[in-house]
């Protein structure tokens, strides 16, 4: 199944989206797969409530400066997955990766669990090879081995990516859980940076000149007071506001994927949650296109 048919699963479109993929500049698929969260599952309805919730947004970002309406995008639906089959469920992602990257458009992808990313980084690392950073906001490392038995986890996502990626060029931010086991690991594998965000991304941002970055983003990057939609909130994060400076700091960089995960409906009936992802997303939009 090519997402470029237009039969993925799209009860609801992100707001201004294209109904042309061959001329929209960047695409966004939707990943529904919650099968290995670890704590409490429903993080694949997020990419649906995400797009429900946009249109309670301007399309115009004052942030920006710049008008949804003025970039070609097109959202390509929900990858229509096997329920409870991991594996292939990753193979499909991976081909839905590799069709938008082959057609030289900017891979978008929404989940979902975290373990979505790591075939549309492998992806986008083949592209690149070794000049490609990783910038990842979270609030767990997402460094163990496996969780359980699994290999495949969401609470294995980057290290999944160390099998292929040199951990050294993933920069992790606003990290504030993880096994000690995790955290020795990073320390000698990656470039973490516990608890702040905004600060020691600031401090990167030289390192990142002339680079292609790649961003995952972990919605519980934030505190549960301002995102208590995810499957494993974790108190002590930062600010919705933080979390906006610090995408907009990556403004004039060459960012070329972007993921956003972990968005669990259910448990938030504000949908503030799914409010602050659409609104990241719609700047993001701005800034790649």
């Amino acid at each position: 199944m090519s997402i470029k048919d237009g039969n993925m699963t799209l009860p609801t479109k992100f707001m201004a989206s294209t109904d042309n993929y061959e001329e929209a500049n960047i695409v966004l698929v939707g990943v529904p797969m919650d099968f290995t969260c670890s704590f409490r599952p429903g993080t694949r309805f997020g990419p649906q409530k995400i797009r429900e919730v946009s249109i309670g947004i301007e399309e115009y970002s004052i942030y920006m400066d710049r008008d949804l309406t003025e970039f070609s995008f097109y959202d390509a639906g929900d990858l229509d997955l096997p329920i409870g089959n991991v594996n292939k469920s990753l193979e499909m992602i991976e081909s839905a990766a590799d069709e938008i990257i082959k057609d030289s458009k900017f891979p978008f992808f929404i989940g979902g669990e975290h373990l979505i990313s790591v075939p549309v980084i492998k992806k986008v690392y083949e592209k690149y090879g070794d000049d490609l950073v990783l910038i990842h906001f979270d609030a767990h490392a997402d460094l163990r081995e496996g969780y359980l038995g699994c290999p495949n986890s969401h609470a294995s996502a980057i290290r999944r990516v160390i099998d292929f990626m040199p951990g050294k060029n993933i920069y992790q931010f606003g990290i504030r859980s993880g096994t000690k086991d995790e955290f020795e690991f990073a320390r000698k594998n990656t470039n973490m940076f516990t608890f702040d965000v905004i600060e020691p991304l600031k401090k990167c941002l030289d390192k990142f000149k002339n680079r292609p970055l790649y961003v995952t983003l972990d919605i519980d990057v934030l505190d549960p007071a301002y995102a208590n939609g995810t499957g494993t909130p974790e108190p002590g994060g930062i600010s919705s506001k933080e979390l906006l400076q610090s995408i907009h700091l990556l403004k004039d960089f060459d960012i070329v994927g972007f993921d956003l995960v972990e968005v669990s409906p259910h448990y938030d009936p504000s949908d503030r949650t799914a409010l602050i992802a659409a609104k990241i997303i719609r700047d993001v939009i701005m800034m790649v296109g």
